[in-house]
C-alpha cells in the first residue's frame, strides 16, 4: 500500500504547486500595466514552482510580422536577442500559424526544432511544449517551455492544460495591455491638443489690458501659487484658469473646474471633499470629491465669492495643510492640489460684512489677476468680431460678413454681457441671417438702442475729449520729428497704445 499512498501524495502535491503556479501567475498580471516586468515575473514564477528549465513568451509583432521574445526564464540577453520566427518558421512560427499546441518529446530528434536562441547546447532528453497565446480566436503570440520529461512528476497532459491556462491568462493581460496603452495614448494627444488649444497666445487680446493679463500669466503658471481670477462675468475667467495649467509643470494632470454657486447648500460638501458610503441617505457607495479628483493637478473654484460661510474654514484648511476629510469619514486624506480661484464679486466688501472670511480672502488673494471688460478693451473688438464670423460660419457652412455700419453698432455699444454676449451676438446673426451680408438694420434692437442713448449722452464730451488727445499726439510727435517711440515716452503711454491712437485719428506726417 505505500507506494500507492506515495503516488497520491506526489500527484496531491503535483496539483497544489499547479494551482499555485497559476493564482501567482494570475497574481503578477495583474500588479500593474509594466507589459515586460509582469511577463517576466510570469514566467519566473512558472520556473521555480513547475520546474521549468526554459520558458519564453512570444509576441507577434503585427508590422514586422515576427514573433519576438518579449519575456523569458532561463535565457541570457543573448539568447533572447535571437529568438526571432516569422509565421510558420520552425515549431514557435507554426504554433502560431496553425494555432494549435506542439508537444516535442526529444528536440535532439525534432529537425523542425531550430534552436535559434542557443539557449541548449545539449539538446538530447529536453522535451519542448508550445500553445498559442489567443484571445477570442485572435492569435497574439506563443507561450513555449522546455524541461526534462519525467512521467514520475506527470504527463503531457498535465502540462498542456496548464500552459494552456497561463496562455490564457496572459493573452487577457495582453489585450488589457493594449486598452490601457491606447487609452493612455488617446489621453495624451487630447492632453496635447488642450494645452495646444489654451495656449495664451490662442486668447485673443491684442490691448494693452489683455497684454498685462497675458504677462501675469506668464509669470505665474510656473509656481504652485494659488491665483484669484477677479473680473465681471464673461470676461474668460475659466479661459485664463485653463491657460495657467496647461502652461504649468502640472499640465498632465487634471484640471477640476467647480462653480460655488452652481450647487446646493447641502451638497457643496460633498461634491468638494467626498463621502463615504452611508454617510447620509442617498449615499449609497463611497464617492471621491472635486479636490481628491484634483490630486496632481489642479482646481478651478469658480464663483468663489459665493461660498456658504459654514464651508469657508474646510477649503482655508486645504489651502494651508492640502489635507481634508471626506464626509462621514475621520480619515484624513492628502491632496497635492493647485488652486485657481475667480469671482465677479467685490469679496473686500464681503469681507468687510462678515460674509466671507479676512483669512480665506488672504490665503486666496495672493495673486490676483483682474480680466478687463470689454468696454475696457474696445481695441479688442474687432478682432474677436472677425473670430468669431469665422468660427460661427465654419461651424453653419456660411459665408457671412458684416457691413461697416453694422461693424460701427457693435463697435459703439457698451456689451454689459461682456465676451459671452458679443459670441452669443455674432452666433446669432450667422444663423439667422437671409442674406451674407449684415446690415445695420438686421441688428437686434437692443443694440442699436444702446448706441443711440450713449451717444445721446457722451457725444459731445467724447468729441472735446479726442480734439485733446490729438491735439496732444500731433504736437509729441512734431517735437520728436514723428519718432513714435519717443513721442509716447513724452505723453506716458506705450508705442502699441500711441500707434492705435494714430491709426484711431487717421494722424500722419501731413498733419499742420
Amino acid at each position: 500500500m505505500k507506494p500507492h499512498i506515495d503516488k497520491e501524495t506526489d500527484l496531491t502535491a503535483r496539483k497544489n504547486r499547479e494551482l499555485t503556479a497559476i493564482l501567482e501567475v494570475s497574481r503578477v498580471l495583474t500588479t500593474s500595466f509594466d507589459v515586460d516586468k509582469n511577463l517576466s515575473s510570469a514566467m519566473s514564477t512558472l520556473g521555480s514552482l513547475l520546474e521549468m528549465q526554459r520558458g519564453c513568451v512570444f509576441l507577434l509583432d503585427p508590422l514586422s510580422g515576427e514573433l519576438r521574445i518579449v519575456a523569458a526564464h532561463g535565457l541570457t540577453k543573448e539568447n533572447i536577442e535571437k529568438g526571432k520566427y516569422r509565421i510558420g518558421e520552425g515549431i514557435v512560427g507554426r504554433v502560431l500559424e496553425k494555432k494549435i499546441p506542439m508537444v516535442i518529446s526529444n528536440i535532439g530528434k525534432e529537425p523542425l526544432f531550430l534552436n535559434k536562441t542557443g539557449s541548449r547546447p545539449e539538446k538530447d532528453g529536453i522535451s519542448f511544449l508550445c500553445v498559442p497565446i489567443e484571445f477570442k480566436n485572435e492569435v497574439l503570440g506563443v507561450l513555449s517551455v522546455d524541461r526534462i520529461y519525467s512521467k514520475e512528476l506527470g504527463g503531457v497532459d498535465d502540462d498542456l492544460r496548464v500552459l494552456k491556462i497561463v496562455a490564457s491568462l496572459i493573452a487577457q493581460f495582453i489585450k488589457l495591455w493594449g486598452s490601457y496603452e491606447k487609452i493612455e495614448k488617446e489621453k495624451e494627444g487630447l492632453k496635447r491638443e488642450l494645452k495646444g488649444k489654451y495656449k495664451i497666445e490662442n486668447i485673443i487680446g491684442q490691448s494693452d489690458k489683455m497684454q498685462e493679463v497675458f504677462e501675469a500669466v506668464h509669470r505665474v503658471a510656473p509656481s504652485k501659487t494659488t491665483v484669484l481670477l477677479r473680473g465681471e462675468s464673461g470676461t474668460g475667467k475659466e479661459l485664463i484658469a485653463k491657460a495657467i495649467h496647461y502652461m504649468s509643470p502640472r499640465n498632465k494632470g487634471p484640471f477640476i473646474k467647480f462653480n460655488c454657486a452652481s450647487i446646493p447648500e447641502g451638497l457643496l460638501e460633498s461634491e468638494l471633499f467626498g463621502h463615504e458610503k452611508g454617510a447620509f441617505t442617498g449615499a449609497i457607495s463611497s464617492r471621491k470629491g472635486r479636490f481628491e479628483l484634483a490630486d496632481g493637478g489642479t482646481i478651478f473654484l469658480d464663483e468663489i465669492g459665493d461660498l456658504p460661510a459654514a464651508l469657508q474654514p474646510k477649503i482655508l484648511r486645504v489651502l494651508q495643510e492640502k489635507e481634508f476629510e471626506r464626509v462621514g469619514s475621520e480619515k484624513t486624506i492628502k491632496v497635492d492640489v493647485r488652486v485657481i480661484a475667480a469671482t465677479s464679486r467685490n469679496l473686500e466688501k464681503l469681507v468687510s460684512q462678515d460674509k466671507f472670511r479676512e483669512d480665506l480672502y488672504y490665503r486666496l488673494n495672493v495673486i490676483p489677476i483682474l480680466l478687463p471688460s470689454l468696454k475696457e478693451r474696445g481695441e479688442d473688438i474687432p478682432i474677436l468680431i472677425e473670430y468669431f464670423l469665422k468660427k460661427f460660419n465654419k461651424e453653419n457652412n456660411r459665408a457671412v460678413v458684416l457691413d461697416n455700419n453694422a461693424l460701427q453698432v457693435l463697435l459703439n455699444y457698451d456689451w454689459p454681457g461682456n465676451v459671452r454676449e458679443l459670441e452669443n451676438t455674432i452666433e446669432r446673426l450667422v444663423v439667422m441671417s437671409r442674406s451674407d451680408k449684415i446690415t445695420a438694420s438686421d441688428l437686434p434692437i437692443s443694440l442699436g438702442i444702446k448706441r443711440i442713448k450713449s451717444q445721446v449722452e457722451s457725444t459731445s464730451l467724447t468729441s472735446d475729449i479726442e480734439d485733446i488727445e490729438k491735439t496732444n499726439i500731433l504736437n509729441a510727435l512734431k517735437k520728436t520729428g514723428w519718432v513714435q517711440a519717443k513721442a509716447a515716452r513724452i505723453l506716458g503711454i506705450t508705442p502699441r497704445q500711441i500707434g492705435y491712437k494714430i491709426k484711431k485719428y487717421g494722424i500722419n506726417a501731413g498733419h499742420s
